[in-house]
């Protein structure tokens, strides 16, 4: 029981009443309306926006429909006073025995005071943390971490079900650097001499204890094999066993996920198994006409990492709020992560989800609204995005801040994961 939840139901039944009596329409989703504190506590207890909402649908100014929903709480011995505000916001003033009834029902259980209804409706989908198995979770990972395992305890205690989701990013070049850090350390785990860790590999001791369970598990087996033959089970088991790694810190902190998604299995090439979900989202948007050829303007102010001179396939996002148009495939055919990324999204809504929340970093800002537009464009605006961004972590040492590096294995950075 909360004061929110008790005049949203006498609200629903006053318009219930007015589509019954034929001053709206019938059909109509009452949850679309908002029940909230006033901007100003001596405008009342709470406001509404249902006839702001519902006024189009009614067929008049909203003040006018504002004042018919007003007639009908007016005689409710809940309600103290009416008043309406501005174009028709609707400000109510609530008896203290309404006040009374919530606080013995919050001392009666307190527990579970405050707690939704349960909603059979589908699962929100929450997504977090999700960061890259190129080695273990940092401090800078904590943040996003816990407050995403906490808005899912929020959303889930509000009555609705809730998929809580991790990200994989097991496709592309760096799991392949992965594979080949891994390599080495095992090259080092038979006994060879590795010297230095070269440049462009991962230098983290995180990757021994890899090297060596590489060795017990294939011996010497691999170490004199083409890598197109030793890449793709090492890289397996390297990502496998950097999973492991960030699955138990997020148990030490007490989050925990539904679903761990691979990137890896949107496009799945190989015998008896051929998958391209990344291709068919592409489609799905050409099919729109939400796809085109062509060439982008060049960026304004700073450089654009996806901007290149050349024709090239382009996704209509200025149609659905972003700035520019996006590229959905690279200079030699291969995806773009935003590619990727649409279709992900697009798995997500496959899989049930109209309702999607991700937990990013600041330092994503500038990739909100274009991620936004793809969803609104491939579920026909079925689906919404709503994305969170957490602000970096900033460690200090003796008043300087130092950097964090998951790929070094060193927590010693400003993140930017």
């Amino acid at each position: 029981m909360n004061i929110f939840g008790i005049v949203q139901d006498k609200l629903a039944a006053a318009l219930q009443r007015l589509a019954d009596s034929g001053a709206l329409p019938a059909g109509l989703a009452f949850d679309r309306v908002t029940v909230e504190p006033p901007r100003d506590p001596l405008h009342g207890d709470v406001a509404t926006n249902a006839a702001m909402v519902f006024a189009k649908a009614a067929g008049g100014a909203p003040r006018a429909l504002a004042e018919k929903i007003a007639a009908e709480l007016k005689s409710d011995p809940a309600i103290a006073g009416i008043t309406i505000a501005g174009p028709g916001f609707i400000n109510l003033a609530l008896q203290p025995a309404i006040f009374h009834e919530v606080l013995r029902a919050a001392l009666k259980e307190p527990a579970r005071f405050g707690r939704g209804p349960g909603r059979g409706t589908a699962p929100v989908n929450v997504e977090y943390v999700s960061a890259n198995p190129t080695g273990p979770m940092h401090v800078g990972h904590g943040r996003g971490a816990v407050f995403g395992d906490a808005l899912a305890n929020l959303i889930i205690f509000s009555g609705q079900p809730v998929t809580r989701e991790y990200y994989i990013n097991d496709a592309g070049a760096q799991v392949d650097v992965l594979a080949r850090s891994a390599f080495l350390r095992y090259r080092e785990a038979l006994g060879e001499d590795i010297g230095a860790v070269p440049e462009g590999l991962y230098p983290g001791d995180y990757l021994k204890p890899v090297g060596a369970a590489l060795a017990a598990a294939h011996g010497a087996a691999l170490r004199d094999v083409p890598e197109k033959e030793w890449l793709p089970i090492v890289r397996d088991f390297a990502i496998a066993a950097m999973m492991d790694l960030i699955r138990a810190d997020l148990a030490a902190i007490g989050v925990r996920h539904d679903v761990f998604f691979s990137e890896r299995s949107l496009t799945v090439r190989e015998p008896g198994k051929n998958v391209d979900e990344v291709r068919a989202t592409i489609e799905d948007l050409r099919a729109k006409g939400l796809i085109y050829e062509g060439r982008l303007p060049p960026p304004k102010g700073a450089p654009v990492d996806d901007w290149e001179d050349r024709e090239q396939t382009l996704f209509r996002a200025t149609e659905f709020g972003d700035d520019v148009d996006r590229p959905l495939l690279k200079s030699d055919g291969g995806y773009t992560y935003f590619a990727s990324d649409i279709a992900y999204h697009r798995s997500k809504f496959l899989r049930g989800h109209r309702a999607q929340i991700d937990v990013w970093g600041a330092d994503h800002g500038g990739y909100v609204k274009r991620m936004q537009a793809a969803v609104k464009a491939i579920t026909d605006g079925q689906a919404e995005l709503d994305v969170k961004l957490c602000q970096l972590v900033k460690l200090m040492r003796n008043g300087e801040p130092v950097k964090m590096s998951k790929r070094a294995g060193v927590h010693d950075a400003v993140s930017q994961e």
